[in-house]
């Protein structure tokens, strides 16, 4: 057995059963090694950048690690962004990165790259395999460090001698270690800014976003007036009808901060302290007022639903107490589409148990109110603001969870990214609508423009700020990536075809044009 069949073995038993792939020469022993082992779910993707994202969504949606396969330094530095993207979100995946045989490197072949140099900045943990000996070792040790709390990178680099020269035979992956409990002094101290009522919050995000942690942060804010509300974005946050509702932290600074204004004490469930997405020239950075009290109740890497049950116990919180979201739908719209009617539709046409990944930028920043009565779905948002990640986390999501519909809404200017999830989707026949908010414009740089101070942008500005002449025509793309399709411009265009969309097993994509 030779060391990337001895690798492959390793990762199938250790439970990683989906790689991601985008594979070269250096590769090539790997990919023979993912033919003779059973139990291996192989995914190409046409462009690095929808392997990573793609594993990112699959964490998400599974909480295992994906493997990805990519091609030596330059492979890995065309998945960089939703690797950046992944790793904000906290979620593990072990990066399979090719590597020329060490008897080669020396030459400085013109693929030749410093990968461990390119790998660090989006990894937990880099590692090169010194010989194929080792190779199964040092995957169970990427294994392990994907998968512990709240999820890690791991990046082994896979030297191809490595890969063709006789293993060891598969290895065993260590111990996961469970989450770590938050200290009772934390939970104590919780309690008592608790005590002191109105003025105090608790901020969420992680495993406080999901059904069971909102369930427990509402019974805590009903009993004792506090207010609970979820970062500005989540890997996951779980809402609708039934479940505690929550709000979040707006993008724009402004409402960020009127928001937060009469906050005086924030308990933070795995949430970092809110800050401004960008530095402004007369705007705040933090985004609570001075003199606010901040007090971590988790880290990421602890176990949130047990520190809030504990908190929930010392406020004398009772879970069936805690204000569910009732069912409702927004009056049907007409016409013209905008934002607004855009998510009334929205609101009347989301599936139960659908997985929501919204990369919809400025046109969806009305969403979230209109939809909040919807069947329980799931909500994922983008963690590390690098534009791309929508659709190959879609792709990810859709490959964990086969039973359930995944509803991606994504920017025509973000989906120029990563257009080529488009081909996975129809060769995987992933259950996956996607919806294209086609303004031909990035909207978000218009505002950001006149928020950075810049003054009114001229006409190179506002060249290098829309993206028409031509339109972008995104029927003809997807159809020729083997998705059916269908263009749009008014809200019964929108209805009708979002129903069919989501009516229809495989993936459809709607273009609606604002």
């Amino acid at each position: 057995m030779n060391g990337a069949e001895s690798l492959v073995r390793t990762l199938v038993d250790g439970g990683v059963n989906v790689c991601f792939t985008n594979p070269g020469t250096s590769e090539m022993h790997f990919v023979a090694a993912l033919d003779k082992v059973d139990g291996m779910r192989c995914v190409l993707a046409l462009f690095e950048g929808v392997v990573t994202g793609a594993a990112d969504g699959y964490w998400r949606m599974k909480g295992t690690p994906a493997a990805t396969l990519l091609h030596l330094g330059p492979g890995l530095g065309n998945g960089l962004a939703n690797l950046h993207n992944a790793k904000k979100a906290n979620s593990g995946a072990v990066n399979i990165v090719g590597e020329h045989a060490t008897h080669h490197i020396q030459y400085d072949a013109p693929l030749t790259a410093d990968i461990e140099g390119i790998a660090w900045p989006v990894s937990h943990w880099v590692k090169t395999s010194t010989d194929a000996k080792a190779v199964a070792k040092d995957g169970a040790e990427a294994i392990h460090v994907a998968s512990t709390a709240p999820g890690q990178i791991a990046s082994l680099i896979l030297p191809g001698d490595t890969a063709w020269n006789e293993g060891s035979g598969p290895e065993a992956v260590p111990v996961i270690a469970p989450r770590a409990k938050a200290s009772d002094e934390a939970v104590r101290h919780a309690a008592r800014l608790l005590e002191k009522g109105e003025g105090t919050m608790l901020l969420l995000t992680g495993e406080g976003v999901k059904e069971r942690g909102l369930a427990l942060a509402g019974a805590i804010a009903q009993k004792t007036g506090a207010r609970i509300l979820a970062q500005g974005s989540n890997a996951c946050l779980q809402r609708g009808a039934g479940r505690v509702p929550v709000d979040r932290v707006p993008f724009p600074v402004p409402q960020a901060v009127e928001m937060l204004a009469d906050v005086q004490r924030m308990i933070l469930v795995e949430a970092r302290p809110p800050v401004a997405f960008f530095g402004y020239p007369d705007r705040p950075s933090v985004l609570t007022q001075d003199g606010c009290e901040l007090h971590r109740l988790t880290e990421l890497s602890e176990d949130s639903i047990d520190a809030l049950e504990r908190l929930a116990d010392a406020v004398g919180a009772k879970i069936e107490d805690a204000p569910v979201q009732q069912p409702f739908t927004p009056e049907v719209p007409a016409g013209a589409l905008d934002p607004a009617k855009i998510a009334a539709v929205l609101g009347n046409v989301i599936p139960e148990n659908a997985i929501v990944v919204d990369e919809s930028v400025t046109t969806g920043r009305n969403f979230y109110p209109f939809t909040a009565g919807a069947p329980p779905h799931d909500w994922l948002q983008n963690m590390g603001g690098s534009i791309g990640y929508g659709m190959p986390v879609a792709v990810g999501a859709g490959v964990a969870c086969p039973d359930r519909k995944v509803l991606a809404l994504v920017g025509d200017g973000s989906g120029m990214y990563t257009v080529q999830a488009l081909w996975t989707m129809a060769r995987e026949n992933l259950d996956i609508t996607v919806v294209i908010w086609a303004n031909r414009t990035y909207q978000i740089l218009k505002g950001e423009f006149n928020n950075v101070g810049a003054g009114n942008p001229g006409m190179k500005a506002k060249d290098m700020l829309d993206i028409d002449r031509p339109d972008l025509g995104w029927v003809d793309m997807a159809k020729g990536m083997g998705v059916p399709s269908a263009r749009i411009d008014t809200c019964e265009g929108l209805m009708a075809e979002m129903r069919r969309g989501l009516a229809t097993p495989g993936p459809y994509l709607i273009e609606a044009v604002l």
